[in-house]
């Protein structure tokens, strides 16, 4: 494997905000998604695992404030002074990131299940569990809860804002219903007066 820092293209002693950062574009570069009937959608997939196991790789090193090898190479860790990280893309949600981009979604929602900490990151990716299994409500509500969480993200935003675009055909529905029941609410009518017409005639 090639040096981790290289694949995000930082330094090694970058913070971890700047390699959250750079994990963070890469991810939105490369996501499958982008690349839906795109010939390049396998070169786009195998980069994403590239990138989610250099982003692990990195995450696992400065955990153990040891150093991470690979390749008869060894790399360094950078110790931290803030607190153990946990946030966007950390070890485990890298995994997560990968299984769903294989769509191994029971491997991804059970490692979810067992993460104790519930960050902004747990509930996204949780929301694009439900939104592929078709659970829109379920999604919805796990995307506005990561927005909430940081909503400054704008792969949480994009999301919420992909999960109410899907909810079109609700409203749609909604509408006919709704003029379904003006046509009813005129037959009656029509109904009525033709009965009191006839009672007239009567």
């Amino acid at each position: 494997m090639r040096d981790p820092y290289e694949v995000l293209g930082v330094s090694r002693t970058a913070s971890d905000s700047e390699i959250k950062k750079a994990y963070h574009d890469l991810a939105k570069k490369y996501h499958p998604d982008n690349y839906t009937d795109n010939p390049l959608a396998d070169l786009a997939s195998e980069k994403m695992k590239e990138i989610n196991e250099a982003y692990d790789a990195i995450q696992k090193g400065r955990a153990s404030q040891g150093s991470y090898s690979a390749g008869g190479s060894s790399y360094s860790s950078y110790q931290s002074s803030s607190s153990s990280y946990s946030g966007y893309g950390s070890g485990q949600f890298a995994t997560v990131r990968t299984y769903l981009n294989n769509n191994r979604l029971n491997e991804a929602e059970a490692m979810l299940n067992g993460m104790p900490n519930r960050s902004a990151e747990w509930y996204y990716l949780m929301g694009e569990i439900s939104y592929r299994r078709g659970w829109l409500d379920m999604a919805r509500q796990h995307y506005q809860t990561a927005c909430s969480m940081e909503p400054g993200n704008l792969e949480y935003q994009r999301a919420i804002q992909t999960v109410r675009g899907s909810y079109t055909p609700y409203r749609q529905n909604y509408q006919q219903s709704s003029d379904l029941n003006d046509a009813c609410n005129i037959c009656n009518a029509l109904l009525c007066l033709n009965c009191l017409c006839g009672g007239c005639n009567n």
